[in-house]
């Protein structure tokens, strides 16, 4: 990748910042550790280990976010709602990245623009919980964290934070990364071959059909483009490939924030696309207070409680110089909600002429408990709110510019619908999430064939 112009420089530098600066202020989601010293410990271990990420892969990231901005790309952001640690894997890995790359090339066919691809993994540790306690019976603990914070099992041992879970979580992170770059590199994602991508439980999906005739499609044009030009076309044996997590567990966070050569300002080189969950979006906070000060893109989810002036001023703080591909707006209203939640917002950021990416998170909306005890989402309502957040941005005159979904490769039965029209009764047979559930292949596959159709009704307009 090209280095970028190190001259262009904002006018406004966060003042009196610091990877630590997010102390003094309000600091919420936050574990309590039982040993102060043992967890500055921690951090300084952290610190001496290598990055997971470079600055130039981060500022590579934020151009193409500002094509999105134009409606030049889209972004698919995709993954686990919440990594564990023992699904750092071969077969779980190459799976999720399956999924995603075949979801962008769904997207890719029928949008007919370049698609970013970002995976929530390699990070994605950390969950926000409602209660700092969780009680059964006649007993009281702290709630289960993620695996970067403590073990999920209703135990006191196991429910105690432990900041040498976060030398864990950067190695897993590490490991992650290593065996997609990997993949990546030695032709995993060659679009010449994408027949490639299967996963074998889905050899009979109601989607097969489909998926094939794209494929099919996909094939025929690259074999046309190099019969035109006499020659392979070589890049497109591989892809860009980002990650990101919810940046939660500062201490984690403000370890692995560094200044690097010729370069100015502070990174945050354990992600290239941190965000700021919307638990921890107030402006006052210390979430907030610490994503001001690094230059990676950064986004933040925006629920149906956000008002347009509350929403205009964290993009103040957050993005002062209204610079392109910084600031993506995450919307999660829920199905039911989003037509009379969302416009206003639309209509307000789009008076004053900020520059934002604005990305629809249909699953955190739309989560339910059944009558059997599973919290659940149902594919109906998550289609509903992406289909209906195209809609209204074309009325507003705006672009969706993306989308940001809980999926997995594997198997599971976590959301209701889809192709094989799962129902509660099915949630039983493999529900697998500790946290959120989430969308199977079969389902995010659905998903992105949902965009393309709609986007096809809607116009070239909602995108461009």
């Amino acid at each position: 990748m090209n280095q970028p112009d190190r001259s262009l420089r904002p006018v406004t530098v966060a003042s009196e910042w610091a990877p630590d600066s997010w102390r003094a202020r309000p600091a919420l989601q936050m574990p309590a550790y039982p040993d102060d010293a043992a967890l500055a410990e921690v951090q300084d271990e952290l610190r001496a280990l290598p990055p997971l990420v470079t600055s130039w892969e981060i500022m590579a990231l934020k151009q193409q976010l500002a094509e999105a901005q134009e409606g030049k790309r889209f972004l698919l952001q995709g993954g686990d709602c919440a990594e564990n640690f023992s699904d750092c894997s071969s077969e779980v890995i190459s799976n999720r990245l399956k999924v995603l790359l075949q979801m962008s090339l769904v997207l890719v066919h029928g949008l007919r623009i370049p698609v970013i691809r970002v995976g929530r993994f390699a990070g994605q540790y950390a969950k926000p919980r409602s209660a700092d306690t969780e009680v059964r019976g006649d007993v009281t603990l702290p709630s289960y964290r993620g695996d970067i914070v403590n073990r999920p099992e209703f135990t006191a041992d196991a429910r105690i934070p432990d900041p040498r879970r976060m030398i864990k979580a950067h190695a897993r992170s590490a490991m992650t990364m290593n065996f997609v770059r990997s993949l990546i590199d030695g032709g995993f994602a060659d679009l010449h071959h994408p027949e490639y991508w299967g996963l074998d439980w889905v050899g009979d999906s109601p989607l097969a059909e489909e998926y094939q005739r794209m494929v099919s499609g996909l094939g025929d044009a690259v074999r046309f483009m190099e019969t035109l030009v006499g020659s392979q076309i070589h890049d497109l044996k591989r892809v860009d490939f980002y990650t990101s997590h919810e940046a939660l567990l500062l201490p984690y966070e403000e370890a692995q924030t560094r200044q690097v050569p010729r370069q100015w300002g502070w990174f945050n080189l354990s992600t290239h696309f941190p965000w700021i969950g919307m638990r921890t979006a107030a402006l006052d906070g210390a979430h907030t207070e610490y994503f001001r000060g690094i230059r990676n893109p950064v986004a933040v989810k925006v629920g149906p409680s956000v008002t347009p002036d509350q929403l205009l001023r964290l993009i103040d703080v957050l993005n002062p110089d209204d610079e392109p591909g910084r600031l993506g707006l995450i919307h999660r209203m829920g199905a039911a909600h989003v037509a009379d939640k969302l416009p206003p917002l639309l209509d307000a950021v789009k008076r004053e002429g900020r520059r934002v990416l604005w990305i629809c998170d249909a699953m955190h909306g739309n989560t339910e408990s059944t009558s059997n005890g599973y919290k659940t989402r149902r594919f109906h309502n998550i289609r509903s709110e992406i289909e209906q957040s195209f809609d209204i941005h074309a009325a507003a005159g705006t672009r969706l510019g993306g989308v940001h979904l809980e999926l997995t490769g594997e198997d599971v039965t976590e959301c209701t619908g889809g192709a094989r029209e799962l129902t509660d009764t099915d949630l039983e047979r493999a529900y697998r999430s500790t946290v959120d559930p989430r969308l199977n292949y079969e389902q995010s596959l659905e998903i992105a064939m949902a965009i393309v159709r709609k986007q096809s009704q809607t116009g070239v307009t909602a995108l461009r």
